[in-house]
C-alpha cells in the first residue's frame, strides 16, 4: 500500500472531512478524494460512504487508519536510522505551547536548543483546552497543553504523552489583603470571596470547580479571564482574588500580589506535551523534547 495514501486515510480518521485533511497537507479537495479511491481500489474494498454532504470511514477504513499510524511510524524509524547516521540532528519542528506555559518555559527552551542550530523549532502560542490537544497534535508536530490533575486525559489513548511537571495552584491575594496575613487558606475563607476565573471547561476553572464539588461551596465568580497576565493585574488592583499557577505568576517577590497555598486540598494542574507516536522517531523532535524536559526541570527547581 502507498504509504501517502495511508497519510492521508489517517488524517480523515483524525480530522474527519475531505476539506479538512486537504487543507492540511496542502492538496485540493479533489485530489485527496482521488488518494482514497487509489487506496479503497489497492485494498479492494470501501473504505469511505456517504454522510450527509461528506464521507466518513467505513468499518474497513477505521480498521486501516487505525494501522496507519504503526507503518507510519516504522517509515519515521527508517528516516531516523537515516538521520542518525549524520553528526547532528537537523529539521524543523512545529510547536504549539498555551500561553502561560510559554511565558514559563520557551525562553529557556529555546536559550537550550541553542546548542542544536540545525534544529529549528518554531512555536506558537495557542489558548487551548485539553479536548483542542488531539487536533492540534495533527497541525504541529508537538503541542504542550495542561490540564487539572484530577481529570483523565481525553487524547492519552491516541497520543504519545511526555509529563513535563506539575504546577501547584495558589491563591493571589491583592496587596493588604485581610487574609494574606495567613500563610494557608481554608476554603471556607474564600466562600464569600469574588473570584477571578477562566472560560469554562479551561484547566484552572476546573479546578475551581473540582475543589466547589469537594466542598459543596459555590464560588462566586466575578470575571472570566483567559491571559493570566490580565488576570494578575485585576487582582493586584483589588477586583478579585484567583487560583493563579506558582510557577508563571509574576508576583513581583509579594510587591504586587500575594499568594497563598489552599489547606486541605491539592490544587494543581499538569503540564505534558502530546505528539503522534510516528512523529517522535524523528531524532530533530526528540532533541527539542529532551530540550524541552530538562527546562520543565529547570523550572520547578526554581519554583
Amino acid at each position: 500500500m502507498d504509504v501517502q495514501r495511508l497519510r492521508v486515510l489517517r488524517e480523515l480518521a483524525d480530522r474527519g472531512s475531505v476539506t479538512a485533511v486537504a487543507a492540511a497537507l496542502s492538496f485540493t479537495p479533489s485530489a485527496i478524494s482521488q488518494q482514497l479511491r487509489a487506496l479503497a481500489e489497492e485494498v479492494g474494498m470501501a473504505l469511505t460512504e456517504p454522510a450527509g454532504r461528506g464521507v466518513r470511514l467505513t468499518e474497513a477504513g477505521r480498521a486501516l487508519a487505525a494501522e496507519a499510524e504503526g507503518v507510519l511510524a516504522a517509515v519515521a524509524r527508517a528516516d531516523a536510522v537515516v538521520d542518525r547516521l549524520r553528526t547532528v540532528p537537523r529539521g524543523r519542528v512545529r510547536m504549539a505551547l498555551f500561553p502561560s506555559g510559554a511565558r514559563m518555559m520557551l525562553a529557556g527552551l529555546l536559550t537550550r536548543l541553542r546548542a542544536v542550530p540545525d534544529v529549528d523549532l518554531q512555536c506558537r502560542d495557542v489558548d487551548l483546552t485539553p479536548a483542542d490537544v488531539l487536533a492540534l497534535s495533527g497541525d504541529f508536530d508537538v503541542v504542550v497543553g495542561h490540564r487539572d490533575e484530577a481529570m483523565r486525559s481525553p487524547y492519552a489513548d491516541e497520543r504519545l504523552v511526555v509529563p513535563l511537571l506539575r504546577e501547584p495552584l495558589d491563591v493571589a491575594l491583592p496587596p493588604g489583603h485581610p487574609l494574606a496575613r495567613h500563610r494557608r487558606l481554608r476554603l471556607e475563607q474564600l466562600a464569600d470571596q469574588p473570584w477571578i476565573s477562566v472560560e469554562v471547561g479551561w484547566p484552572v476553572d476546573d479546578v475551581l470547580r473540582t475543589i466547589a464539588l469537594r466542598t459543596g461551596t459555590s464560588p462566586r465568580v466575578v470575571q472570566r479571564i483567559n491571559d493570566f497576565s490580565v488576570t494578575e493585574e485585576l487582582v493586584a488592583a483589588g477586583h478579585g482574588i484567583a487560583l493563579l499557577p506558582r510557577y508563571s505568576t509574576d508576583d513581583r517577590g509579594g510587591r504586587r500580589l500575594h499568594r497563598r497555598t489552599l489547606a486541605g486540598v491539592r490544587a494543581g494542574r499538569l503540564v505534558e506535551a502530546a505528539l503522534r507516536p510516528s512523529v517522535a522517531e524523528r531524532p530533530a523532535v526528540q532533541t527539542v523534547l529532551d530540550a524541552l524536559t530538562a527546562e520543565a526541570a529547570a523550572v520547578v527547581a526554581r519554583g
